[in-house]
């Protein structure tokens, strides 16, 4: 079987063009940022394990600077979607991890009403768009959510993350196309990691360069250095001014990678533990803490502090989904669609 070889992890871990352009409050801003995501995922885990949280569990963690790399970008007003590796992108955007741990815990103050579950987290308030369990379900409706938004003639932007699987699916072919020929203000953005599941993209693709699968639509498709937060802020922003000026859409390829497996009853098997060592050599979050200390900008004790912090943010979390009650049962007849003028209902 195909591996991720020493040419991605080259690639993956690339120097970024301007890596002094940020300020002290952005790099301290994606360190906690990334810190929370890296930590609540973690107990999430654990939490699997006790079968605190049952079902479906897919975990982040190494994907972080994609999340907090974009959201140093976006305004609160833009959207976000994704797939049903979903737990940290409503973090990014804002959501407390409360009421995701919550909805983790199928409890009734989770932000689906615990009627989701991990795959399904959603937020009205901060534009989080889903969690969706279908592999590239989400891929027409991110283009959907930015024709709705051209349509009613303001300037927000719909960012539309997938996997590296998904890009398998015919639905995203057709929504390039439409998203191209409309100019919709949508950014596309390949969380590649190298596996769909458990099959590396050598085995699944004749174009292992995702990025060129944009380029049959005339759409500007880019390959970005998703272990870093600096790359990942810089291409997202020239996107995004792309897209607020009426330009359309861009396909961004986030080389990635994934320290857990696919889900939480993922052996591994297709992957070597020197590999995820490689990988985890270049950690996201020890890259902005090394930038940190090398600019004097952070402190031992600063650290304590956020990790501090952190940990009681977390803490909060598993409290609160564990002291949270369940949904009654009258909510299976809440939130449900029914059209009631259509003449085939049953009385």
């Amino acid at each position: 079987m195909e591996k991720a070889t020493a040419k991605n992890i080259k690639t993956v871990t690339g120097e970024t063009k301007s890596p002094q352009k940020f300020s002290k409050e952005v790099y301290l801003k994606w360190y906690e940022s990334m810190l929370l995501m890296r930590k609540f995922e973690e107990k999430t885990g654990q939490l699997y394990i006790q079968q605190k949280i049952r079902g479906f569990c897919h975990l982040y963690t190494g994907q972080e600077a994609l999340v907090a790399g974009s959201e140093s970008v976006l305004r609160r007003e833009d959207r976000v979607i994704t797939a049903y590796r979903d737990h940290v992108h409503p973090i990014g955007r804002g959501v407390h991890p409360k009421y995701i741990m919550a909805e983790l815990m199928a409890k009734a103050t989770g932000c689906s009403k615990g009627k989701g579950g991990s795959m399904h987290i959603f937020s009205k308030e901060f534009n989080f768009f889903g969690g969706h369990g279908i592999v590239g379900g989400q891929i027409p409706l991110g283009a959907g959510i930015a024709f709705a938004d051209k349509y009613n003639g303001n300037d927000n932007v719909t960012l539309c993350y997938m996997g590296d699987g998904a890009v398998r699916q015919g639905a995203l072919h057709e929504a390039f196309n439409m998203a191209m020929f409309w100019k919709l203000p949508v950014i596309f953005i390949i969380e590649n990691n190298y596996y769909a599941m458990g099959t590396s993209v050598e085995r699944t693709s004749n174009v292992h360069d995702l990025y060129k699968l944009g380029l049959a639509y005339d759409m500007p498709s880019f390959q970005v250095d998703g272990m870093a937060c600096e790359a990942v802020h810089e291409a997202v922003e020239s996107a995004v001014a792309r897209a607020r000026k009426g330009d359309g859409p861009t396909l961004l390829e986030m080389e990635t990678y994934r320290y857990k497996g696919h889900s939480m009853s993922d052996a591994q098997t297709y992957r070597t533990k020197e590999e995820v060592k490689q990988y985890q050599a270049h950690d996201p979050i020890d890259r902005v803490l090394e930038t940190l200390k090398k600019n004097k900008w952070i402190t031992d004790k600063d650290i304590e502090v956020i990790e501090k912090r952190i940990e009681d943010t977390v803490a909060e979390a598993v409290k609160f989904g564990e002291d949270s009650p369940f949904p009654t049962a009258d909510e299976l007849y809440k939130d449900v669609y029914t059209q009631t003028d259509y003449p085939y209902i049953i009385e």
